[in-house]
């Protein structure tokens, strides 16, 4: 049988299974007893805990953030599920697959990944082609790409959620190029396989999605475009003028300041880019937005702060 899932739990159940620990806190009770509060997680949701028992040395054993397996009943307080645990022990982070308490893409990975790479090979112009690859075929930064997150929160925040974007959004360019035939197509694709790769180094993903002080302190558009002129610098002949065209894209595909970009687009190509990374990162958060905020009786959603508005799907 396999690992239980906090959306599987039911009243009575009796849990013997590996979780996050997103919160803890000591307190005590009436009786001056100390206990552990806990809230534990995985890929499906968070189940609130407690420890009666042995709370003093069981709180020297584990720390928030830490996997932890646990041997426990299901009971209902207040309405809510609560685990009371009898039984605690922390786990290394070696030792659990990541994907079951992070939020994962529902798309094959292995499958995006090879046809990112697919429309790669259709880049014509030969620098381009081979800056792409020197990014596509690097081991190491490429399973980086392939399993980051493209954001902490608002659009495509799972594991593979970058990948997903990205070929997401080189998709929509060979459309769009299609209708726009006067487009350097090259130029896009290049930039759309490239303009979040950053994210990389912006956000880490080890136990929760979350900035890293690299990210907070110089943001995935410049960390990207440093990334990018070290790899130029390895190609030799590589023309400015692309060099310079492609670099603009970059840094300016958030479109304005307040939102990031040090330069509003500029090119043609600049502003299709803009729009298109815009229209699939929208598209993308509204759709998740719904899924998880949507009232079956009703169709409508909770109010979007962010758009500002309520969202109403006739079908879940």
């Amino acid at each position: 049988m396999g690992r239980i899932f906090i959306n599987q739990i039911e009243e009575n159940d009796r849990i013997d299974a590996i979780f996050l620990v997103s919160s803890k806190n000591m307190g005590t009770t009436k009786a001056g007893s100390p206990f552990i509060s806990l809230k534990l997680r995985d890929r499906t949701g968070e189940i609130d805990a407690k420890i009666w028992d042995d709370a003093q040395n069981l709180n020297k054993i584990f720390n928030q953030g830490d996997f932890v397996r646990i041997r426990a009943k299901t009971v209902t307080y207040q309405n809510q599920l609560q685990l009371q645990i009898n039984n605690i022990n922390l786990v290394k982070k070696e030792d659990v697959n990541l994907e079951d308490f992070l939020p994962c893409t529902d798309k094959d990975i292995e499958s995006m990944a090879n046809e990112l790479k697919e429309i790669a090979s259709e880049i014509k112009e030969k620098h381009l082609k081979e800056l792409v690859f020197l990014f596509l075929n690097d081991p190491i930064f490429f399973d980086k790409f392939c399993h980051a997150p493209a954001a902490k929160g608002l659009h495509h925040y799972f594991i593979g959620g970058l990948l997903e974007h990205t070929l997401s959004v080189v998709k929509l360019i060979l459309l769009i190029s299609k209708h726009y035939d006067f487009l350097d197509k090259d130029l896009l694709i290049t930039g759309g396989i490239l303009h979040d790769i950053g994210k990389i180094k912006e956000l880490h993903y080890e136990k929760d999605f979350d900035y890293t002080t690299e990210g907070r302190l110089i943001g995935h558009i410049f960390i990207g475009l440093n990334m990018i002129e070290n790899k130029i610098k390895k190609i030799e002949g590589f023309p400015e003028d692309i060099a310079i065209q492609l670099k603009h894209l970059i840094i300016s595909h958030h479109g304005m300041r307040e939102f990031g970009s040090p330069k509003r687009p500029k090119t043609l190509e600049a502003i299709l880019l803009h729009y298109i990374d815009d229209l699939d990162a929208k598209i993308e958060g509204i759709r998740s937005f719904i899924k998880e905020n949507r009232n079956d009786d009703t169709g409508w959603t909770s109010f979007n702060k962010i758009f500002e508005r309520f969202f109403f799907s006739p079908e879940g």
